[in-house]
């Protein structure tokens, strides 16, 4: 035997003829019904259809509501800083918390914030940086759910408009039913609202519209401009956006103060 003889193969190769590969490629794309491509265009269709229903999931709820977005955690230390900066003293015993953020921030706002307005507005005497002013009327354009990741060092109560709702946080003080009249007779700031957190690119400034709307109709609402040096966050200037104060003579209802 010649040692240059064709080794044995041990896989038979088949041949399919013109005819039968071209029977089988009609069976496999072919549309004809009930067939393998037309099962296989249904199916394709319907994974589709899913697919798109679940990717809206997080924008529409299930009861046709929109979902609101969540908060990120590290800005809650940043409302901390605001809350006890601000607004908290010794007697301080509640602090009722709108429970989702707020896209108003001013009684002069008409529709959605947008940078236009906002900028026209010349806050900080015209010296907030343009991209810090667009980062926070981007991240305001729907409100988001707050979460209890509050660490102020007081108790505090989640509100959604005259609703309270049940205790979430283990310190939180129970209030009755007529809440108002109850909270009303001890130390209770009523109540606080946010907005989101906007910052610029670098992450050195951040901005944050904080309200106080008091159940009397009084109250007021604040742009608070923060800053960071290292890893440490200060309140660099606040801005005043309204106050709405009460005029024990007068007989008229709330006015707005200059």
């Amino acid at each position: 035997m010649s040692r240059w003889a064709p080794e044995k193969v041990d896989r038979p190769i088949i041949y399919g003829s013109p005819k039968l590969v071209h029977a089988v490629f009609l069976e496999l794309t072919g549309l004809r019904p009930g067939g393998y491509a037309e099962v296989m265009r249904t199916r394709i269709y319907l994974f589709l259809i899913l697919l798109s229903l679940v990717m809206t999931l997080p924008v529409v709820g299930l009861a046709g509501e929109e979902t609101v977005v969540s908060i990120p955690v590290e800005d809650y230390a940043r409302y901390d800083q605001i809350i006890t900066s601000k607004f908290l003293h010794s007697e301080t015993q509640l602090v009722l918390l709108e429970r989702k953020t707020t896209t108003q921030i001013s009684p002069e706002q008409d529709g959605l914030l947008t940078s236009v307005w906002f900028l026209k507005q010349a806050y900080f005497d015209g010296t907030l940086p343009v991209e810090l002013a667009r980062g926070f009327v981007a991240v305001n354009q729907a409100p988001a759910r707050v979460e209890g990741r509050f660490q102020f060092g007081t108790r505090y109560r989640f509100v959604s408009g005259n609703a309270v709702e049940e205790p979430e946080v283990s310190l939180a003080r129970p209030v009755l039913a007529g809440w108002l009249r109850s909270v009303q007779a001890m130390p209770v700031l009523d109540r606080l609202v946010f907005s989101r957190i906007g910052y610029n690119l670098r992450q050195t400034d951040a901005l944050v519209y904080v309200g106080n709307p008091r159940p009397d109709g009084s109250g007021a609402g604040f742009l608070v401009w923060l800053r960071r040096q290292g890893s440490a966050w200060s309140i660099w200037d606040t801005e005043v956006l309204w106050t709405v104060r009460i005029e024990p003579e007068s007989d008229g209802g709330p006015l707005l103060a200059p």
